[in-house]
């Protein structure tokens, strides 16, 4: 599954001249930007994995593409965010909007129990992914 989730995601990146790390970010600030939430260069760089280098580099990729700028935000005005722009909500939007959408379709068929567990097992892969990463 993770491997066909990357390998749909490297497509589409492909397809419009994009890094798949950028596709990444832009669908990290979508949510961020759904719920409300200001990121950080920091706070956006440490959800996908990455160095502060790898970070400025790719704030600066999505600034210069118009899919993200960096601001002062709106709670703190001392902190600076990432904020996602309207072409990349345009452009991602949908891209992860479908994919979300077939998602939430599937599970339609599943009863509660069915649910409990793939939700279980879900979170236990997350749980022992971020385990993983502490451990190394």
């Amino acid at each position: 599954m993770a491997a066909g989730l990357s390998a749909h995601g490297a497509r589409f990146a492909q397809r419009h001249g994009m890094h798949p790390t950028d596709v990444r970010a832009v669908t990290v600030l979508l949510d961020a930007s759904g719920t409300g939430e200001e990121l950080t260069a920091g706070r956006l760089g440490a959800a996908l994995g990455l160095n502060s280098a790898g970070t400025t580099a790719l704030v600066d990729r999505l600034e210069r593409a118009g899919h993200a700028r960096r601001v002062r935000g709106r709670r703190d005005r001392r902190h600076v965010v990432v904020r996602v722009e309207d072409r990349a909500v345009g452009l991602v939007g949908p891209h992860t909007g479908r994919l979300a959408d077939r998602a939430t379709a599937l599970l339609r068929d599943y009863d509660d129990r069915e649910l409990a567990a793939v939700r279980r097992f879900l979170t236990g892969m997350r749980d022992a992914a971020g385990q993983e990463a502490a451990d190394t």
